[in-house]
């Protein structure tokens, strides 16, 4: 695997419900790419976003994320690989019953965080870098869907990721707030983060060139 390598499948194949969803997959990402999983509801694009956290398992084929195998994870190796990828979900998935800080705060804190200074100086930063300053006193029910979808972001890359998987981002929002997420993802990935994106909206692909790979008839293709 090239050094710049994160992402390596070789003839894998992907099942729900043991049903088979996409076959023979070969893949490879490099550091720093904007990649658009396009297809249409129901081809895999989910599916296979959810291999790469370990959420549906694969069981033929090769399948490397940075140095673990997936085909081959341990249980304790998993936190450790979720860490290293921000995961920003299509339902936003907040904790309802707190604000945004206290939301960002409880993912900090689970994943080693202790230091109260720090934490708040990494909220702020977060909050800066996604345009939502001065919302975190908010509760999630405050906040338009374009603004929460915004706070999920700054969730994503609290830990500074390696990479961020983004399914369906803008599956809820109205077109002209799609498009601002999918200008502050492109944004996030001139920091030098790797962004996969899964859409079916492919005026975002035209408006906002990446690489882009397609989900059709069980497969992916290029």
């Amino acid at each position: 695997m090239k050094e710049k390598t994160l992402i390596q499948y070789k003839g894998v194949e992907v099942c729900r419900d043991e049903v088979v969803v996409l076959q023979n997959v070969n893949l490879e990402i490099q550091k720093g790419e904007f990649v658009y999983i396009i297809g249409k509801v129901g081809s895999g694009k989910s599916s296979l976003l959810k291999t790469l956290y370990n959420e549906v398992p694969i069981t033929k084929g090769f399948a490397r994320i940075f140095e673990y195998d997936l085909t081959h994870l341990k249980n304790k190796q998993i936190p450790l690989l979720r860490r290293r990828l921000g995961i920003v979900f299509q339902d936003f998935q907040l904790l309802t019953d707190r604000n945004i800080e206290a939301n960002l705060a409880f993912v900090l804190k689970s994943t080693g965080w202790k230091n109260k200074i720090e934490i708040a100086e990494r909220i702020e930063q977060v909050l800066e870098q996604v345009g939502m300053q001065n919302k975190g006193y908010k509760m999630p029910h405050e906040l338009s869907g374009g603004e929460q979808q915004r706070i999920v972001m700054a969730r994503a890359i609290l830990n500074s990721p390696d990479i961020i998987l983004a399914d369906e981002p803008t599956g809820n929002l109205d077109p002209e707030t799609g498009c601002e997420i999918v200008k502050l993802l492109h944004s996030i990935r001139e920091s030098g983060t790797t962004v996969l994106m899964s859409t079916h909206n492919l005026g975002f692909v035209h408006s906002f060139p990446g690489r882009t790979l397609k989900c059709e008839n069980n497969r992916l293709i290029e």
